[in-house]
């Protein structure tokens, strides 16, 4: 097992969280860090987490291959899925409401 699985298996035990909500928070995260380099609504924070997530994934990938755990596609588009939804939601906020855009 990798050092990642090991970190994800510790952070979900140690906060109590599933698999799925540390893909929503990392998301998240990652999407926040990003707009402090980029505005809300733009392209790059968006590509920022989408690599994130896809990197991840193949990180996921490769730990299957190498301890025979077969190959679950379902599950890996789930995690990008998860990953990649509320930053995509508040793009779109951040790119058509008014209130958001302001100073443009």
């Amino acid at each position: 097992m990798s050092w990642l699985q090991e970190t994800k298996l510790l952070l979900m035990g140690s906060t109590g969280l599933s698999k799925d909500a540390l893909h929503i928070y990392v998301g998240l995260a990652v999407f926040l860090l990003a707009l402090t380099r980029w505005r809300i609504g733009s392209l790059p924070p968006l590509l920022v987490v989408l690599a994130f997530a896809i990197v991840g994934e193949a990180w996921d990938l490769i730990d299957n291959i190498r301890t025979d755990v077969p190959m679950q596609w379902a599950g890996h588009v789930k995690d990008i899925w998860n990953t990649l939804f509320w930053p995509v939601a508040l793009s779109a906020i951040g790119r058509w409401t008014p209130l958001l855009r302001r100073g443009r």
